[in-house]
């Protein structure tokens, strides 16, 4: 994102998520009842922009991918969580509502990202009436510069317990040097921690829907100043993941994000394969 201007990606990705529940249909996929407060003011224009053009493949696609990909990953956090799991760590966090959505007695929460985009969010937030959750943390930190394990450790996050690490919507927008730096940071999260991290596919893996959708999508978002910098291949992204401590688990499509039920619909959604989820543990304490 640009320092002087909040990010469009995250304004888009709340949007979708809170017109999934006014454009479709039941059954939904996903459930964010806090996305359109947050939006404030911009709430009806970009939830107007869905009712009127919900149709179209990118509308329709990121409404289907942001649902699909928030719905298997908040899954996988209640599994965990069930488990004992004590920390959740949101990396690129924009405009989730997780914490705001979640019983306070859960996992701790930690959302990381550029320290603009977090005051951004605070003064929507506040605009809005939510109170912040107190189970959240704000860790401001810059991927392409910022150490990560150090903002995380300043704001009380302990890399000794097991932790999942939800990172949705990011990679594609970052170098692949500042991906594996990241890696190299979770890699050293306890052992047994998790990461789960959505990556887009390069042209020729992608289905017929994925390439439609990225053919209207990567334009608009270089456009915006957002370009898609990093595509991988599962198994790249594999041996990339096992060289900083972390082993992946498995490589999920959008279609199999979620229960099969959920894709028999009366309206326009529609899974792509344009972009998967990876979910891997670490093996190696460092």
């Amino acid at each position: 994102m640009h320092e002087a201007q909040p990010s469009q990606t995250a304004v888009i990705a709340a949007a979708a998520r809170a017109a999934h529940l006014i454009v479709d249909h039941e059954p939904f996929i996903f459930r964010d009842t806090v996305a359109a407060t947050l939006l404030g003011e911009r709430a009806e224009e970009l939830l107007g922009y869905h009712r009127m053009h919900g149709d179209h493949i990118v509308l329709s696609g990121t409404r289907a991918q942001v649902a699909a990909r928030s719905h298997h990953a908040e899954r996988r956090l209640a599994e965990l969580a069930r488990d004992g799991l004590e920390q959740y760590v949101v990396l690129g966090a924009g405009l989730d509502t997780f914490a705001y959505r979640s019983d306070p007695a859960g996992p701790r929460v930690f959302e990381v990202d550029h320290p603009a985009t977090q005051q951004w969010k605070r003064e929507l937030a506040d605009a809005a009436g939510l109170a912040r959750p107190d189970g959240l943390t704000f860790a401001p930190v810059d991927f392409e510069s910022g150490d990560l394990m150090d903002g995380l450790r300043a704001a009380g996050f302990d890399p000794g317990k097991r932790t999942l690490v939800s990172w949705l919507g990011v990679a594609m927008y970052l170098t692949p040097e500042a991906i594996a730096a990241t890696f190299a940071v979770v890699g050293h999260f306890a052992p047994g921690s998790e990461l789960i991290m959505e990556y887009a596919l390069p042209p020729g893996l992608r289905d017929e829907r994925g390439s439609a959708y990225a053919e209207f999508a990567l334009p608009a978002a270089a456009e915006r100043g957002e370009p898609w910098l990093s595509f991988f291949a599962p198994d790249e992204l594999s041996a990339l993941l096992k060289q900083h401590g972390l082993e992946a688990v498995e490589h999920v499509r959008q279609a199999d994000c979620v229960d099969p039920g959920l894709w028999e619909r009366s309206d326009t959604l529609q899974p792509a394969d344009l972009c998967r989820l990876a979910r891997a543990t670490v093996t190696d304490a460092g």
